[in-house]
């Protein structure tokens, strides 16, 4: 921004409008860590493709019997429903964030909520897969242990019961200390950069 303008808002009584030479390439700055969360958002988008994939052809690669292969889609089609649900909102995110630019200090603070309230989403959106997740390992626990002899043939015994629950408690355990560290590492350390800037920005006014 040169003097002109520079003198231009000022004449409009509109100082906090003027952004200083060094204040803007504070702004800029945080353009890094932005095409880093870029970056990793477009990855995840194969990383989930490929693993809606792997399991939609798990039956097709493993000995199941037809009786269960049949329960197995029919859990696989709302798995899939809510992919895609949740993929087209994180793909609308994506193309924000493409068309960002970072030029003023309401474009970064809007930019940092917006992959504030995404990284929240996303999380949501691997909790609403935990179900899904816990019956296939419940699933894989019914078809690994089925084939002994009279393991299932009476009551659930408290042994049985208890694998249950170890695998209910292990799998939402698993799910939510994976999503902390996924949205940290692939996003949450770019976006506490970010928030770093902002928190430069402040201090300078």
């Amino acid at each position: 921004m040169d003097f002109d303008e520079i003198q231009k808002a000022w004449n409009n009584d509109k100082p906090e409008n003027v952004i200083v030479p060094n204040n803007l390439e504070k702004i800029q700055s945080a353009n890094t860590p932005l095409d880093k969360i870029k970056q990793n958002l477009k990855k995840e988008f194969y990383y989930q493709i490929i693993s809606i994939i792997i399991i939609g052809i798990v039956p097709l690669i493993g000995d199941m019997p037809l009786k269960m292969i049949f329960f197995y889609y029919l859990l696989f089609s709302l798995f899939v429903a809510v992919c895609i649900y949740y993929l087209m909102k994180l793909s609308f995110f994506y193309k924000r964030l493409n068309n960002t630019t970072l030029t003023t200090k309401d474009s970064l603070y809007e930019t940092y909520f917006d992959i504030r309230l995404n990284m929240e989403l996303y999380k949501t959106f691997g909790f609403a897969l935990t179900p899904f997740l816990v019956l296939y390992f419940l699933g894989f626990y019914y078809y690994t242990f089925y084939k002994i002899s009279g393991f299932f043939d009476n009551e659930f015994s408290n042994g049985q019961l208890i694998g249950f629950f170890l695998v209910v408690v292990f799998t939402v355990l698993f799910m939510g200390i994976s999503l902390e560290w996924w949205v940290h590492k692939f996003y949450g350390k770019f976006a506490k950069e970010i928030k770093k800037v902002i928190d430069e920005l402040k201090e300078e006014e």
